[in-house]
């Protein structure tokens, strides 16, 4: 019997017996109907507690509707699992049971064998769509890429944008293939080992196409807001459910591999399980018969959601994203030190070293750059899974003036000693689409808005730098690149090629399967210590429970520099391949990975 999935929702659609059920929660509107795209209007029961449901078979399978407002006004499902066009439009009603996986058995990878690739549809192929990444996988594959994460997929206004500003977060944007073009996706990955990782943003809703406010303003949390807009409010119930059930229904219809919360620090609440710790739990409940992977992003440096059990297991999330490690890469390697950089400006190589050692390098130091408040806290006793790592991201590269990647900001023997820093330590490595063969065209920030906003978002961009000082002057600031404009989107089109940097990629990433992926369940707390460190050059050592440790030695600089010897053990790769570890110095950028046996502390 072929297999079919689907996510039961208490928003939005279920398809039923006698046709299907149609529920949102309005508790602004006094009553609420539904507009089937045959023109017909049907009355909605007004529930208990600000729901309007109704049971009707006037929308047809694939038919669109919409929900009309006791004004008048007429608003898509904003737990629509699909747009018949834009967000602002009617909704399409779908039957999740219509596709047939091709890979319904597929239970996952375990958490150790991830390699992540960070990849943005619209821009990974010409053709944008969800069918354009299929169509690449292989080549992914071939270079050691285990997991791809896509940047948000959820529905936001236009067609062009990184997908942080989605309003419709059932929705997988018509413009890459809808939600069936998204599972022909993930079960081609399936096909080829690869997990799909999906980014979801639960802290804000984008500007374009969000009508919540207009019958649900209790959504929102009138006394705080976010850098992008109204802070959600997560101790009302029905709230609450809509992001409960989002994130399963991304992992249980669409069969994805694990999720990213966006910049969790601006998630909030006051209920006695935070809405973080309840989403977790209740997914390693539900589905405990696959491996589902959880990350976040936070800027604050917390622990608290890292809670594993006697086998190691996470109870809660998995890892977070590490951008300690790659600030204090990213000022060695370009010697910038202005906005976040420069709280990683003084002694970056010991700071890197500290972060390798430890996962963060703000373990409750204050930092410069938030004004003088303390930052993080203790993390040395976590695993080094924990700590996903990256030379370069979305962000750390979109959020550039134009979009510049590292490969124009360093040397190429500089970023092939941070390469190979990322992909064999026990960490786990994130490379953002480009990385493996050395993309030299940017990623930029780029939108499809129009009118008054997209004028505003123009005048933000540019005024976002004004700050800098190499934008100080409103002219060279004029120059940003319009994100609006469509050539913008296109000059951040990948262009890939077979170069020494994708061979460089391959080779480490079989040294890691080799060599450090076996030992990644071996860790106890406290692994990671800096055994030696010298100027430009450090060495890092983590302990295995057989009495043997994974050492990474380095020297970041254009310099020769003599560190004492690792006592023990023999390299299994060195970065550039003629290294002699033996020879009393390290060259200029130089990376010599080995296991060896355990040294004393």
């Amino acid at each position: 019997m072929t297999a079919r999935f689907a996510h039961t929702l208490p928003w939005g659609t279920e398809i039923v017996e006698d046709g299907a059920r149609f529920r949102l929660w309005a508790p602004a509107q006094g009553s609420v109907s539904l507009l089937a795209e045959s023109g017909a209007i049907i009355p909605m029961a007004n529930a208990d507690g600000g729901w309007f449901e109704v049971h009707t078979d006037a929308v047809p399978v694939g038919g669109g509707y919409q929900f009309v407002l006791q004004d008048g006004m007429r608003v898509p499902d904003p737990a629509a699992r699909a747009q018949m066009s834009d967000v602002h439009g009617p909704s399409r009603l779908v039957d999740p049971k219509s596709y047939a996986w091709r890979c319904p058995d597929w239970k996952g990878r375990p958490w150790q064998e991830a390699v992540i690739y960070e990849l943005h549809t619209g821009t990974f192929s010409r053709a944008g769509t969800f069918e354009g990444i299929a169509h690449d996988l292989d080549r992914l594959v071939d270079a050691g890429i285990t997991a791809i994460e896509l940047l948000p997929v959820a529905q936001f206004g236009g067609n062009r944008g990184w997908g942080y500003d989605g309003v419709l977060l059932y929705a997988p944007h018509t413009a890459y293939g809808g939600p069936d073009g998204l599972k022909r996706l993930v079960d081609a990955c399936h096909e080829r080992g690869l997990m799909v990782l999906m980014d979801v943003v639960y802290n804000h809703f984008g500007p374009d196409g969000n009508y919540l406010h207009q019958y649900a303003p209790d959504f929102f949390d009138a006394n705080r807001n976010t850098p992008w807009g109204a802070a959600i409010a997560f101790d009302r119930t029905p709230v609450r459910e809509f992001f409960l059930h989002n994130a399963r229904y991304w992992l249980e219809e669409f069969r994805c591999d694990g999720l990213r919360f966006d910049a969790v620090d601006h998630i909030k609440d006051t209920a006695e399980e935070e809405v973080l710790a309840e989403i977790a739990r209740t997914i390693r409940t539900r589905i405990p018969d696959r491996h589902i992977h959880l990350t976040i992003e936070d800027d604050e440096n917390t622990t608290r959601l890292f809670q594993f059990d006697e086998s190691g297991a996470p109870r809660l999330y998995d890892a977070e994203w590490n951008d300690d490690w790659h600030h204090a890469v990213h000022v060695i390697l370009t010697g910038e030190e202005t906005g976040y950089y420069k709280d990683h400006a003084d002694e970056p190589v010991a700071r890197l070293a500290r972060t390798m050692a430890e996962g963060y390098d703000y373990q409750g130091e204050v930092s410069a750059f938030r004004g003088g408040k303390a930052r993080g806290e203790s993390s040395a006793h976590l695993p080094p899974t924990v700590f996903i790592n990256y030379v370069q991201n979305h962000d750390q590269t979109g959020n550039r003036a134009y979009g510049d990647r590292l490969v124009s900001l360093a040397p190429p023997a500089a970023v092939d000693a941070a390469l190979t820093l990322l992909l064999l330590a026990p960490h786990i490595p994130m490379l953002f689409m480009g990385d493996e063969y050395g993309e030299t065209r940017p990623f930029l920030f780029f939108t499809d808005f129009h009118g008054d906003l997209a004028k505003a978002v123009v005048k933000g961009r540019r005024a976002d730098f004004g700050s800098h000082e190499s934008y100080a002057d409103t002219a060279t600031r004029e120059e940003i690149p319009n994100p609006n404009a469509i050539e913008t989107f296109e000059r951040s089109i990948l262009e890939p090629a077979d170069t020494p940097r994708l061979a460089l990629v391959k080779r480490l990433l079989e040294a890691r399967k080799t060599h450090v992926v076996p030992h990644l369940t071996s860790f106890g707390e406290h692994a990671g210590a800096v055994t030696a460190l010298k100027g430009s050059a450090f060495r890092v050592q983590w302990n295995l429970d057989d009495n043997s440790a994974l050492v990474l030695t380095a020297n970041l600089s254009d310099d020769p520099v003599t560190i004492p010897p690792n006592a023990g053990g023999k390299p299994f790769f060195t970065t550039p391949p003629d290294t002699d570890p033996g020879a009393g110095a390290l060259p200029p950028w130089s990376v010599v990975a080995s296991l060896t046996l355990w040294e004393p502390r």
